[in-house]
């Protein structure tokens, strides 16, 4: 049974309080162009993206803002410089824990620690720690900004969708409020509702996969700690506490502890306040003051649905797909899911590209769920060994780790997110093999300093003509398309040349809106441009 859309859940930011909307006593449904269903990130994010776009994009949320608990606290080096092109990653900066390093232990042992992002020229770092209330408060201020100056977004606030019917070319949706039921239609509808999705289950669509049984207990203690903002994780600690442990800083002396508990746990008694200090202090030792913050018991899946597309409604996010916390990549991916569709759906309203472009958003985020679930259940299967067998080859590791550098590399607590490729993407275009690897057609830009400002910051989210070195004219478009133009020399830094050029002298790159590679080019040529673009909007897709 659903909890009453009266009953207000505790919050920890109340950002958009419910208010009456004029489609509450409309006498037919008020179509809109697009629903966003969900606050959370993902949602907010999705949201953001198309009201930049200039695409009417209303968002509707049973709760009235971002609720209680750290939740998801480890944003990754890509996520933050999506928010960034969204207006929301400078304040996300300032406020996170920065880290970059991470280190692993067995008992007592020290095995090795390894650095995530060991170069330089980077506007971000590998990580930030911040709870998410925080994150989804930054994203909902950068909205409001961003209405002050005419995007077109609205949320809604304690308006609940208990009713979806999927038609050809749009979505009818019932949705609940503390005033009663309305009937709005959509042409387009993005479930961001969370792993649970009630709309995935409306529509009667399956979500496959692992379902883990092992136990996880987190504790978010506050407390004054002289520990460094860095990544730690046991197997086996010496404490004693749990089959593994991990220990992260959140900003505000707010300090995330996880504890594996193992299988067929009493879940009332182990959430008991003095059975999780007693396993706290086991860790930190008796003398230490800390208060229990926020804690929560957890079992994990890494599932998704066959399909991310369905018609006029999309899927993204944990409603999408869903993996293990090991990682950190449950939300960073769901914001690459809507980095993703954002500009795909924006052309397809505009008429600027055609409704296949959208069918790509289903290939190329399912591609990326599938490596994130592959490397999620192989992080699960090492932390928490299912035989015998599997745990002596894990000890052996463990044991060969603290010596022998290429055991590190079997060690696995957990692959920390990186953002994907889309290499076979029908959207990529020609390459030039002599080229480095990095930016191959379907990977993400890597950033790097020009002059004073940042190479992403100047790419911005339009299709641009990166030039490196190469003569390239100052306007051109095609397919109706007006691409940027960004043209940065390659003297004297060392960064851009490594991560665009490698041992060539001048390179031509067509960048994608979200700041993945469509094409490169050893230099400009105007007929080869366009069909890369033709093909980057889908284009050869209706045409073949």
């Amino acid at each position: 049974m659903r909890t009453p859309v009266t009953e207000r859940y505790p919050l920890a930011f109340r950002l958009y309080p419910y208010v009456k909307s004029p489609d509450q006593t409309a006498v037919t449904p008020i179509r809109h162009k697009v629903v966003v269903a969900g606050g959370g990130p993902v949602g907010l994010v999705t949201a953001l993206d198309l009201g930049l776009r200039g695409v009417p994009v209303l968002v509707c949320d049973d709760q009235e803002g971002a609720g209680l608990g750290s939740r998801a606290i480890c944003f990754a080096k890509r996520t933050l410089e999506i928010c960034d092109r969204l207006g929301a990653g400078a304040a996300m900066l300032a406020k996170g824990v920065q880290w970059n390093v991470g280190k692993v232990f067995h008992d007592n042992r020290l095995l090795y620690e390894f650095n995530l992002l060991p170069e330089n020229d980077h506007a971000f770092p590998a990580f930030i720690n911040l709870q998410q209330p925080l994150f989804e408060k930054f994203l909902h201020e950068a909205i409001v900004k961003a209405q002050s100056q005419g995007a077109p977004i609205e949320i809604r606030g304690g308006n609940r969708i208990d009713v979806v019917v999927r038609h050809e070319d749009h979505v009818t949706i019932d949705v609940m409020t503390p005033d009663g039921p309305y009937v709005l239609e959509t042409d387009w509808l993005v479930a961001c509702d969370g792993a649970r999705s009630p709309i995935r289950s409306m529509l009667g669509l399956g979500f496959d996969g692992r379902v883990f049984e092992d136990n996880f207990l987190i504790a978010d203690v506050k407390m004054k700690a002289d520990f460094p903002t860095e990544r730690w994780f046991w197997f086996e600690p010496h404490f004693k506490s749990g089959d593994s442990a991990l220990l992260h800083k959140q900003p505000d002396d707010i300090w995330r502890i996880d504890f594996q508990l193992g299988w067929n746990i009493d879940r009332q008694k182990e959430l008991q306040p003095e059975n999780i200090r007693a396993r706290v202090s086991a860790m930190l030792g008796p003398n230490v003051d800390y208060e229990l913050d926020w804690c929560s018991i957890y079992k994990f899946q890494c599932r998704r649905m066959d399909k991310f597309r369905h018609g006029p409604v999309l899927f993204a996010g944990d409603s999408a797909h869903q993996v293990s916390p090991f990682g950190a990549r449950g939300a960073n991916s769901g914001v690459q899911d809507a980095d993703n569709l954002g500009w795909k759906l924006a052309l397809v309203v505009h008429g600027l590209a055609p409704d296949a472009l959208l069918d790509t958003y289903d290939s190329e985020r399912v591609y990326g769920a599938d490596e994130n679930i592959a490397n999620s259940t192989r992080a699960t299967d090492f932390i928490t060994p299912k035989s015998a067998i599997s745990k002596l080859f894990r000890d052996a590791v463990l044991q060969l780790a603290e010596t022998v550098p290429f055991a590190r590399t079997v060690v696995n607590s957990g692959r920390l997110s990186m953002p994907c490729t889309y290499d076979g993407s029908p959207l990529n275009g020609p390459d030039v093999a002599s080229f480095p690897a990095r930016t191959r057609p379907g990977s993400p830009c890597p950033d790097a300093l020009i002059g004073a400002d940042w190479l992403l910051h100047l790419l911005g989210g339009n299709f641009t003509l990166l030039a490196i070195n190469a003569d390239v004219p100052t306007t051109f478009s095609a397919y109706g398309i007006p691409l940027s133009v960004l043209s940065v020399s390659g003297r004297d830094n060392k960064a851009l040349v490594e991560r665009y050029l490698g041992h060539a002298t001048r390179a031509v790159y067509l960048i994608r809106p979200d700041q993945h590679v469509a094409a490169r080019f050893e230099h400009f040529n105007a007929k080869a441009v366009a069909a890369a673009l033709g093909r980057a909007l889908a284009k050869e897709l209706v045409d073949a």
